[in-house]
C-alpha cells in the first residue's frame, strides 16, 4: 500500500494528546476512512481538516459522537443545497440578461 499523502495516526495522536479510541469510533461512525497496512493506521491527508473540527467538537465543545455525527449530515446538506442555489442563481442570470 502507498502511504504518500496518508498521515500515521498514532503519531497524530501523540502530537495532539487524542486518545485513538476517538479516531476508531469516528471511524465506526463512518465519519472518517481510515486505512490499516502492516498494523498501523493511516488517514488520508485531504480528511484532516474535517477530523480536526470534528475533535474540536468533541473535546472542546463537549459534543458526542452521535451530536458530531448530525452535525457532520446537516453541514453536508447545507453545502449541497448552496450548491444548487449557486446552480440556479447561474441559470437564471442567463434569462436576466436580455
Amino acid at each position: 500500500m502507498q502511504t504518500e499523502g496518508m498521515i500515521i495516526l498514532n503519531t497524530f495522536c501523540k502530537h495532539q494528546n487524542i486518545d485513538l479510541t476517538v479516531i476508531n469510533a469516528l471511524h465506526d461512525y463512518g465519519l472518517i476512512k481510515v486505512t490499516i497496512s502492516e498494523n498501523t493506521l493511516y488517514l488520508p491527508e485531504n480528511q484532516l481538516p474535517d477530523l480536526e473540527k470534528m475533535l474540536r467538537l468533541y473535546y472542546d465543545m463537549d459534543i458526542n459522537l452521535e451530536g458530531i455525527e448530525t452535525i457532520t449530515h446537516l453541514l453536508g446538506n447545507i453545502h449541497e443545497l448552496q450548491q444548487q442555489i449557486r446552480l440556479l442563481k447561474n441559470k437564471l442570470s442567463i434569462y436576466e440578461q436580455d
